[in-house]
């Protein structure tokens, strides 16, 4: 077991005090069994007038905050510590029925996962189907759990990883053609590509814990982090972080779940006022072992776009 502590902040800046819309922050991990939370601390300046906690369709943990006072700064702090577990790829049982593809789920867990199976983006030359078909073997069987890894790693392996300070997640069949994407954008395409196989597939939004920020190869540290779970029966919704070829949970940190990234964004809201009111956005995460939520080793500030007509969050 390992204690985890996370620092997210936000911060947005204007020409001139405008005043807040509400504002919707997705930031409270998920209570599990591999996940316990011990302790979540929510810091808004301007102060809040009101915070509002809600579950979302998908049991998400959202808080809804009202903004008090105009002004020409908000920050938004967020700290957690959680009691994490890790469970290894070996250690995952799948049920005897489904430890070969193809398979099918039972009737009674389709008409659940029927909305994580269907394929949510355009893709009329199959092109992202034909990509997860290479993946099975010919003439023999494939087993589930090597056809999901060697998908996993394939990503991880040949695709470039970038950060990109647009809002926004590209399509699956640009993130083929282009080889390369954000965290958010290869969890897409692997989602999509399970899905071309009629497996089902959901997309998590969490934090990354980087060992080493000066030689570690994990990527994705320094923000939100985004991958994909595939539910398999016997295992249940097991993770796959395709930018950095991990299968199961090590140093993942689960905060939500959904059918599609527009579905978890972290931080939404709005500003009264016009569009070049806004002048820019930071984000700072560390995610540390431990109560030492502030060390910088683990520090990494990332400016990103924030745009609207009427000034709305992404």
């Amino acid at each position: 077991m390992t204690i985890f502590s996370v620092r997210h902040i936000t911060a947005y800046r204007y020409r001139r005090p405008v005043e807040f819309g509400q504002h919707r922050l997705m930031f409270r991990p998920r209570d599990s069994f591999d996940q316990r939370l011990l302790d979540a601390t929510l810091i808004v300046d301007p102060g809040p007038s009101h915070v509002r906690w809600i579950h979302d369709v998908f049991g998400n943990c959202v808080a809804l905050v009202d903004i008090s006072r105009p002004a020409s700064e908000l920050h938004f702090e967020t700290r957690i510590r959680l009691d994490h577990t890790a469970q290894v790829a070996l250690d995952l049982q799948i049920d005897d029925e489904a430890l070969s593809y193809p398979f099918a789920y039972e009737a009674d867990e389709v008409a659940d996962l029927e909305p994580t199976i269907t394929r949510h983006y355009p893709d009329a030359n199959d092109e992202v189907g034909q990509w997860a078909r290479r993946f099975v073997r010919i003439g023999r069987p494939t087993e589930t759990g090597h056809l999901l890894m060697t998908m996993c790693y394939a990503i991880h392996e040949s695709f470039g990883y970038t950060r990109r300070l647009e809002r926004g997640t590209q399509t699956p069949l640009q993130t083929l053609e282009l080889r390369r994407g954000t965290c958010r954008d290869f969890a897409l395409l692997m989602m999509e590509g399970a899905r071309s196989l009629g497996l089902a597939a959901r997309f998590v939004t969490g934090y990354v814990y980087v060992p080493d920020r000066d030689g570690s190869s994990i990527r994705g540290g320094g923000s939100t982090h985004a991958w994909c779970q595939i539910y398999l029966p016997g295992a249940g919704w097991v993770e796959f972080d395709p930018t950095n070829g991990i299968v199961g949970n090590r140093d993942l940190i689960r905060v939500g779940v959904a059918r599609d990234p527009r579905q978890a964004i972290p931080l939404t809201g709005s500003y009264d006022g016009e569009a070049t009111d806004y002048l820019d956005m930071s984000v700072q995460v560390n995610v540390t072992t431990g109560d030492a939520a502030g060390d910088s080793r683990k520090t990494d500030s990332r400016q990103m776009e924030h745009s609207s007509r009427i000034g709305v969050h992404r």
